[in-house]
């Protein structure tokens, strides 16, 4: 039970003895900075049921409090807000049961733990993952490992676009004009490879164009009439019909993605309890919406095409099955998401998506309820906003994009270039260096990404996140060195438990009690599905320790007593940076 809670009861408890009234509720705020107080009651409210002034019944509960509660020490009241000041002990014996507990905050799956499954990256085989796929797999894996810490039983997927108009452009291009080179006679990953001939392919598709407008067709025409265009879907067509010869290049050409795909996510961190493939899913969900069909969930229009009308619920018509009897992404996702249920037993899904298709998961989800399913209320769709740039706009198909692999050796080269600009890595090894810089550079990058609220555009400047002051990832790294360097220096048994008999400094107290909030701030992350509040509160828990730090003497205290707490507090500070820097997929540094 957490302070508001336990409060809560012997508020309600003080008003039925003075009051003989039964208050529905108690709200509480953060005492304000310029009152003494660690916990406010707010009175006002209770002024519906208790006939008084705000004044007196903030007098009458807080004489009541102190009476009959052992933590509360003291009270003030100014207006209607009753501040709270609680004893030191309580801090004390709070901090004592959770300083030797390195997995505090985190809440193990139970019996009726919901069992979640977390859609991220799903990238096209026809190019390497580039910025957006980045924020995509930070936010996805992140959000799967704060799900988890908040005590759900968590599946990661992707399912993988390798099929479709976009990798037989890749695949005819390569074919052209490729000769026949591969990514071990290139030294090119796999996915790279396959991404120049799109661009190749794109290339000489506007040419054909410009060439068909000289011959005076219109543009209109001539984007439907370029023979490279109709070529590659001519080999879609045989894709699908199974020829051997084109589903043996697609299978050549798709494994050379997936083989870069998996070295770009190893160096991300970021990995998959399972991967879906759309090959293999694209005919799902047809079966479902024949079903439908008989239960009056979807239409036939006379065409033969198969729609549903969502307009009573504020959407419009959606198709789901084409005129021929095809599958569109629609009919796909329906069938995938029952797919993933069966072979999971989940409750749960969270697509982590740009927000360009939020409209698409709106009709998704409805259609999932209207057919019965009683999971689609757990249904979530972690929307995003784009990343840019400071020189624009990203589009794949002219080869503009920021590639992953490149920034993710980018953000390692400008962890070098102002680490050594600062001396602050003077001292250690050149191989010790080298996996500094990395970490360094990718927790910038990381941290940069994942305090933004995910549903906010992004404008990414690589120098402006590989700083060593404010809110960065390298700070807070650097931070937990300072700590660890400290622990190291203690000569001394700090690990022995607290007496209760300590008064605490002003310091000490406020670093406790950021300390408290990082359960309650795990579990917020995972009710909004957002990593910001993670890595937003150890920023303040960071400001907060460097306060203590540059207030108090840490290891040359006066006192043994102050010397052990301080040096315990230090050590859970440091515990809940790395735990709380896990959930958001970065690592921190012993040294630095």
């Amino acid at each position: 039970m957490n302070i508001q809670e336990m409060l809560t009861t012997r508020v309600k408890e003080a008003v039925q003895t003075i009051h003989d009234v039964t208050l529905e509720t108690v709200e509480f705020q953060p005492t304000r900075k310029d009152f003494e107080g660690d916990v406010t009651v707010v009175c006002f409210p209770m002024l519906r049921q208790v006939k008084t002034n705000p004044v007196k019944l903030g007098e009458d509960i807080g004489n009541y409090l102190q009476e009959h509660v052992m933590m509360v020490s003291r009270f003030n009241v100014v207006k209607g807000f009753l501040n709270i000041v609680l004893n030191d002990a309580y801090y004390l014996d709070f901090f004592n049961d959770i300083k030797d507990d390195p997995n505090f905050g985190f809440v193990k799956p139970g019996e009726d733990a919901r069992k979640i499954m977390v859609e991220y990256s799903s990238p096209n085989t026809n190019k390497p993952l580039h910025l957006g796929h980045i924020r995509n797999n930070l936010l996805g894996f992140s959000v799967a490992e704060v799900l988890k810490a908040a005590g759900n039983e968590v599946y990661k997927t992707q399912i993988i676009n390798d099929r479709g108009i976009h990798i037989c452009k890749s695949m005819l291009a390569w074919q052209r004009f490729g000769n026949g080179e591969t990514p071990e006679s290139t030294g090119l990953k796999g996915d790279k490879l396959v991404g120049n001939y799109y661009v190749k392919f794109d290339q000489e598709y506007k040419a054909e164009i410009q060439q068909l407008i000289t011959e005076g067709k219109s543009e209109k025409e001539a984007k439907a009439e370029a023979p490279i265009l109709l070529e590659a879907k001519e080999m879609l067509r045989k894709w699908e019909a199974g020829d051997a010869d084109v589903v043996e290049l697609w299978k050549t050409m798709n494994q050379w993605v997936y083989d870069g795909f998996k070295e770009t996510y190893n160096a991300l961190g970021v990995d998959f309890d399972k991967n879906y493939y759309e090959s293999d899913t694209y005919l799902l969900g047809k079966d479902v919406v024949n079903k439908g069909l008989e239960d009056g969930v979807f239409y036939r229009k006379e065409d033969g095409s198969v729609w549903i009308d969502l307009s009573d619920e504020g959407l419009d018509e959606k198709i789901v099955l084409r005129s021929d009897g095809t599958a569109v992404y629609m009919t796909q996702d329906i069938g995938t998401a029952i797919q993933r249920v069966e072979d999971f037993a989940i409750n749960g899904m969270v697509y982590t998506v740009g927000n360009e298709q939020d409209y698409h998961f709106k009709v998704l989800f409805l259609i999932l309820k209207k057919l019965g399913f009683a999971w689609a209320e757990y249904l979530y769709h972690l929307s995003y906003g784009m990343v840019d740039l400071p020189s624009g706009k990203m589009k794949s198909r002219e080869g503009t994009v920021v590639d992953a692999d490149d920034l993710i050796s980018e953000m390692t080269e400008t962890a070098r270039k102002i680490s050594e600009e600062l001396g602050k890595l003077d001292g250690l090894s050149v191989e010790e260096k080298e996996d500094l810089y990395r970490m360094i550079g990718l927790g910038a990058l990381k941290y940069y990404i994942l305090k933004v609220d995910p549903k906010k555009r992004i404008l990414f400047n690589p120098e402006e996140s590989v700083d060593f002051q404010g809110n960065t990832g390298p700070f807070i790294q650097y931070t937990h060195a300072r700590i660890q360097s400290i622990l190291r220096k203690a000569d001394f048994d700090y690990e022995s438990q607290f007496v209760s008999e300590y008064e605490l400094h002003e310091k000490e107290k406020a670093l406790i009690k950021q300390i408290q909030l990082y359960p309650e701030t795990i579990q917020l992350a995972a009710e909004n599905h957002s990593p910001a509040l993670i890595a937003n509160y150890t920023y303040d828990l960071v400001k907060e320790f460097n306060s203590f730090y540059q207030n108090v003497s840490i290891l040359g205290a006066d006192k043994d007593l102050e010397r052990q707490l301080r040096t315990q507090l230090s050590k859970v500070v440091a515990n809940i940076i790395k735990t709380s820097f896990e959930l958001l997929g970065i690592q921190v540094p012993e040294r630095m």
